[in-house]
């Protein structure tokens, strides 16, 4: 770490002398040394999320209903081939944002991570965007959660009352996150790692049924690869329908596939955050390969697009398309006459759609704090308890989960459908924040004189990673919704649902770009130097105090506590 500092050049290096006279201030909060659990960071957050925590939650934070059951309508309208080919060209995509995103994250690990970077390195009016775009993103994403625990309760019972769901739900992804971060952080280990063995279940089930390990003694393999077809005719015939069928699962895999955006924002709150959090961004490559590519290799083998079964529940006006029923795994299952395997699917399914409602809580109130913190939303959102939770920003964010009673009068699914619509759309459009961001960040370093090559993580094959990146998201939101503008599709519901954002978007950008009258960032006047000092300084006292993952799960487990007692 130490090498990187005396690297760094053009004006960052220039401003580097001042650390020792900076260290003691970190943004709007101040240095704790004799908190020797307490790390600071900006505001009043508190930086107690170790390295076991953060790994776990890098690749268990992004999985869940979509990887399991919502992949199951890319598979019908693109067939196995389509839905294969779109989730490894959005992989492929998300993965060249992750590539933005480590580079700035680990260089400047603060609160609010992109939104604030994208205030003081694009144009103040850009990070109100990201800021409130994020925040809605994830706040809208509780009530989605809660709704798809209800649904997948109704694989055992269909008199579960929702309200009683609902508040249960609510209740709980409070309790978790209104006590220090490190309970969140131990919550969110646990349960991704439930989601990790959900995932290695069903992958294994795959293969052990593919060669013939089912009660039927059937090695189908790759059969409905070939019968009925590798690829799935959508709303037209013949290619073109096969290549709608493809776009449709693109649609379906923005909504699935994330990742950096979550990593980033635990930078605030992580104890060594330029070490852990490099390591986490790493195994995001990894995440989108295997559990991502993965599950949309398995869905196609394990079920035929044309299964009647399968068909009639996605197409089902009653609501059960949302349901553990319609996991393409669990139909499967049942198909071959297994029994206990689908129950216990669904028990650690509930609590991985629990898991991503109380991550969306988290971050929620952890966006809505960084814009704050900026000044552009109230200032008494500022105020954290004396362990470090924003206490008004999680009252705030804790109204969203209220919007699912709305399932207690309606459609399970049609509600559920609104959600997914509006909300995909904005994560697209963070990623397209992302890049644009990025490349400023790039120009900025260009223009001072910084040698990217002495950053903590250099992205390779930049900046046409963030332009590559840009343009397929940006292209990816102008197209979700495509299917409204054919003759005989027109309906405006499904129209302000996929581009409800991509109208707001512009409105929050121009409102508060023309009330305050900011302007772009110049290359050469960006803030390359912002908290660094206070980072660098942090990090120089806490260097000793870092061990590695392995070494924290056997802490975990007591093994290197009782060794150390018994060496004293």
């Amino acid at each position: 770490m130490k090498a990187h500092e005396e690297k760094m050049g053009g004006s960052v290096a220039a401003d580097i002398s001042k650390e020792e006279s900076q260290a003691e201030s970190f943004g709007h909060g101040t240095v704790k040394p004799d908190d020797e659990d307490v790390a600071p960071v900006a505001g009043q957050l508190k930086r107690r999320l170790g390295n076991r925590q953060i790994q776990l939650i890098a690749i268990g934070g992004s999985i869940g209903t979509a990887t399991f059951v919502s992949i199951g309508t890319g598979l019908l309208n693109a067939g196995p081939g389509g839905l294969l080919l779109a989730y490894a060209l959005h992989s492929s995509m998300v993965s060249m944002v992750n590539n933005c995103m480590a580079e700035m994250a680990v260089f400047m690990p603060i609160s609010g991570a992109f939104i604030r970077m994208a205030g003081h390195w694009v144009d103040p009016a850009f990070g109100f965007l990201a800021g409130w775009n994020f925040f809605l993103y994830e706040a809208i994403n509780i009530p989605f959660e809660v709704s798809a625990i209800n649904v997948v309760l109704s694989f055992w019972r269909d008199d579960i009352p929702a309200a009683a769901v609902v508040a249960v739900c609510t209740a709980l992804y409070f309790a978790i996150n209104v006590f220090a971060v490190k309970w969140y952080g131990e919550s969110e280990f646990w349960l991704a790692t439930g989601k990790v063995v959900l995932i290695l279940i069903v992958f294994s089930f795959t293969f052990v049924t593919m060669v013939g390990g089912n009660p039927q003694h059937d090695a189908y393999g790759f059969r409905y690869w070939r019968d009925p077809g590798a690829f799935a005719e959508y709303i037209a015939s013949g290619n073109l329908g096969r290549f709608e069928g493809f776009l449709s699962a693109l649609w379906n895999a923005s909504f699935t596939i994330v990742g950096p955006e979550y990593v980033s924002m635990l930078a605030g709150e992580t104890k060594l955050p330029r070490r852990y959090l490099k390591n986490a961004f790493k195994t995001t490559y990894f995440r989108f390969t295997f559990f991502f590519v993965g599950s949309a290799l398995c869905v196609g083998i394990v079920i035929p697009y044309n299964d009647p079964t399968f068909v009639s529940i996605l197409n089902d006006p009653n609501g059960n398309s949302g349901s553990a029923t319609a996991s393409p795994y669990i139909i499967a299952m049942q198909n071959m006459g297994i029994d206990v395997l689908p129950h216990i699917i669904t028990a650690l399914l509930i609590t991985s759609i629990f898991s991503c409602g109380n991550a969306f809580t988290f971050y929620a109130t952890r966006s809505l704090y960084g814009l704050a913190l900026e000044s552009q939303a109230p200032a008494f959102l500022r105020r954290c308890t004396p362990s470090g939770v924003p206490i008004y920003c999680l009252a705030v964010t804790m109204i969203f989960p209220c919007l699912a009673f709305l399932n207690v009068s309606g459609s399970t699914a049609r509600v559920l459908s609104w959600f997914i619509n509006l909300v995909t759309t904005s994560g697209v459009l963070n990623y397209t924040i992302i890049a644009t961001t990025y490349i400023f960040f790039y120009r900025a370093t260009r223009a001072q004189g910084v040698d990217r090559a002495t950053l903590p993580y250099y992205g390779y094959g930049q900046p046409y990673c963030a332009w590559i990146a840009l343009v397929y998201m940006a292209l990816i939101v102008f197209v979700n919704g495509y299917a409204v503008f054919l003759p005989g599709h027109w309906d405006v519901k499904d129209f302000f649902t996929h581009y409800t954002m991509v109208l707001v978007s512009p409105v929050l950008f121009v409102g508060w770009k023309l009330v305050h009258r900011t302007r772009l960032v110049r290359p050469a006047e960006a803030d390359l130097v912002w908290e660094k000092p206070a980072i660098d300084a942090y990090e120089r006292e806490n260097e000793e105090d870092n061990p590695g993952f392995w070494r924290e799960m056997l802490q975990l487990v007591g093994w290197r506590k009782a060794k150390s007692m018994q060496s004293n």
